[in-house]
């Protein structure tokens, strides 16, 4: 949500940080909405103030036995036209709230200008992509090779984007959670989480899913959703929640299975596990105080970065530029994993800097030590790593010529000792 002080600060910053983002200015229909719904709650205090003048007349007028009928019926009159003002200023508010809910974050001013991921930066790289003597197979040849995955199977029950690991896979998955969840809680600081899948739409308001992005969530019955990502219920912990300043930063982490419609992905990725409506990912979510947000998102990206040093996968780490960022992002960087089968890097983490965006939206907020009045708190979040990307990198990585997958060194505990897996007899 945004800070309604701002805009009518300078509304034409306001206007051109939605440019940047290829949306059409909004401040002065904003303004306009605002004006009214303030005259309007002014009108209502002055009705108030003119009403509670005319009850002591008339408890003088009473005093001394004279007629004050006329002054009664004036401050009845004048009841009505303060409750119809202040049920306009109510409508008014609404309707500034809801337009003020559906426009994205405002860009920081470092991130680069561009209307699709062409666009990006690239900031880094790591590793050297990997090459093989043989040709590369992807991880669906591979998975189906091993006897250990199955989409035909999963399809039958549950329809297109679905999958079935079994065996050393699905261990092979259920290892890279286990690795990832050590890593960031033993090492990087994270209080792990295991949080409700189920959220209520209030939730996905806080964090700018809803009312934006209906179509891409599943929405159960009973007015439930699924969560698309773990972000949502880590960060409602801090909702209407005022924290002192030395509780800060709040780190917390969690794997869960995710659920998301990919509405708007048709054609996209249908083959694989690239893109699926479940899957599971370690999410990361920072709460901190605005100065020290900035420190934060690079002490996230390279908690992420460090899963895939750690698993000796190559990558890059690029910043999106605005006309790809997530709707409540202000800076996001995006970690690609090198997958040699497809001869491209792919994105496995997304760290993102909400700034106060979402905070504002759930009231989340800090006090400073000696301060009377809390301030809104920044919140991040990022992916540490998407699990089942990571399968499919570390299997196309480190693929044998004869369809076997070498276990990754730092798995190799998470695995029992196991180095290879091999077809299922």
């Amino acid at each position: 949500m945004h800070d309604i002080r701002k805009i009518r600060e300078d509304g034409t910053a306001f206007d051109a940080g939605l440019a940047r983002r290829g949306a059409e200015p909004q401040s002065a229909q904003i303004l306009a909405l605002d004006t009214e719904r303030r005259a309007l709650e002014t009108r209502a205090q002055e009705i108030q103030t003119e009403r509670n003048a005319a009850a002591k007349e008339i408890g003088v007028l009473k005093s001394k036995g004279e007629d004050a009928s006329d002054l009664i019926e004036q401050v009845s009159k004048s009841k009505d036209a303060q409750a119809e003002a202040e049920v306009q200023a109510k409508a008014k508010g609404d309707e500034l709230d809801s337009l003020l809910a559906t426009l994205p974050n405002i860009p920081d001013a470092d991130v680069p200008f561009g209307a699709s991921e062409d666009e990006n930066e690239e900031v880094r790289k790591w590793g050297v992509p990997t090459a093989f003597e043989f040709e590369a197979k992807d991880h669906v040849e591979l998975g189906e090779g091993l006897g250990m995955m199955d989409f035909e199977v999963a399809a039958k029950m549950s329809g297109a984007r679905f999958v079935l690991l079994t065996g050393q896979l699905a261990r092979l998955e259920r290892a890279l959670a286990n690795f990832m969840l050590d890593v960031q809680t033993l090492e990087n600081g994270y209080t792990e989480v295991n949080p409700p899948a189920l959220v209520k739409s209030n939730a996905l308001f806080n964090t700018g899913q809803l009312p934006k992005f209906a179509e891409d969530l599943f929405h159960t019955d009973d007015d439930y959703y699924l969560i698309p990502t773990a972000e949502v219920p880590l960060t409602n912990i801090a909702a209407g929640e005022t924290v002192a300043e030395k509780a800060l930063p709040v780190r917390f982490t969690a794997m869960t299975w995710c659920f998301r419609s990919e509405a708007g992905s048709a054609g996209k990725d249908t083959r694989g596990m690239i893109r699926q409506h479940q899957f599971s990912k370690v999410e990361m979510v920072s709460v901190t105080k605005p100065e020290e947000s900035d420190a934060e998102l690079e002490r996230m990206t390279e908690s992420a970065e460090g899963i895939l040093q750690r698993l000796d996968l190559p990558y890059r780490t690029v910043q999106l530029c605005t006309g790809d960022m997530g709707f409540g992002a202000a800076k996001t960087y995006d970690i690609e994993v090198w997958l040699p089968a497809q001869n491209t890097y792919r994105e496995i983490s997304s760290c993102s800097n909400t700034r106060d965006f979402q905070a504002r939206r759930m009231n989340a907020r800090f006090k400073r030590e000696g301060e009377k009045k809390p301030e809104f708190v920044n919140t991040l979040n990022g992916s540490g790593l998407a699990v089942g990307r990571c399968l499919v990198a570390v299997m196309e990585n480190y693929q044998n010529a004869d369809g076997s997958i070498t276990i990754p060194k730092a798995l190799l505990p998470y695995m029992a000792g196991q180095e290879v897996i091999k077809p299922d007899a």
